[in-house]
């Protein structure tokens, strides 16, 4: 059985996220936790906060305990960015985007 969580519009880069994301796959939950909880970046948090949520969807939906599952994926997909401008010399402007990011990470019961 799977089970699924979504956090979207999250405001960090996919890059950023993907990198931290990368640790995930194949790992027990609760291993998965204690890693994120000892890695200093954003998308950790993040990412954590996501699969929390997933672990308490397992356990109230599905009727599956938690310390059973496994990270079957942990996709960081591209959402909307906020198109911004920045001032550079002789009045002029460059543009930059701000990035967003929607997580999204499958529990399953099976090795």
């Amino acid at each position: 059985m799977e089970v699924k969580s979504y956090s979207k519009y999250m405001r960090i880069s996919p890059k950023k996220a993907r990198e931290v994301a990368r640790i995930l796959p194949g790992k027990k939950v609760t291993e998965g936790v204690s890693l994120l909880k000892y890695i200093p970046r954003k998308a950790a948090r993040l990412l954590d906060k996501t699969l929390k949520s997933a672990m308490a969807n397992a356990e109230n939906n599905d009727n599956l305990n938690a310390d059973d599952l496994f990270i079957k994926e942990a996709i960081i997909e591209e959402g909307p960015a906020l198109k911004r401008f920045r001032p550079c010399a002789r009045g002029s402007s460059h543009p930059y985007k701000k990035r967003m990011s929607h997580i999204r990470i499958v529990l399953t019961d099976e090795a």
